[in-house]
């Protein structure tokens, strides 16, 4: 069983700062075997794509809506994986979903996301301005 569990979201001023943390619990290696990524839905908006890194490291993508201000990295000993937002604007505010996917590379996970295995619950980020 997997399970992803996403934090660190809250109220913060435009061009302030958060860290979201998604944290994978599952058994064995999964964790290093799983592109992840990070999602986000605006209230009436579809679901969008964020950032991905691949199971297998490299550079990490990114929405050219965030370039620039957001990184994305992941701990393989702590089974976690981050989104440094900086600069933020009013229009990030959303809930963010962590996601994951077997033997992924960023790319694919940018392009298919709405097929991804493995969900968190989100996370709400408010952006105020």
């Amino acid at each position: 069983q997997v399970q992803l569990v996403e934090s660190g979201g809250g109220l913060v001023q435009a061009g302030g700062s958060l860290r979201l943390s998604c944290s994978c619990a599952a058994s064995g290696g999964f964790f290093a075997s799983v592109g992840m990524g990070w999602f986000r839905q605006a209230p009436g908006k579809e679901r969008e794509f964020v950032a991905a890194i691949s199971w297998s490291g490299g550079s990490p993508l990114y929405a050219d809506s965030v370039k620039g201000r957001f990184t994305i990295s992941r701990d393989i000993a702590k089974n976690t994986v981050y989104l440094q937002m900086n600069s933020l604007k009013s229009e990030d505010t959303a809930v963010y979903y962590c996601g994951a996917s077997w033997r992924s590379t960023a790319q694919a996970m940018a392009e298919n996301y709405r097929g991804l295995t493995y969900w968190g619950k989100g996370t709400l980020v408010t952006v105020s301005s």
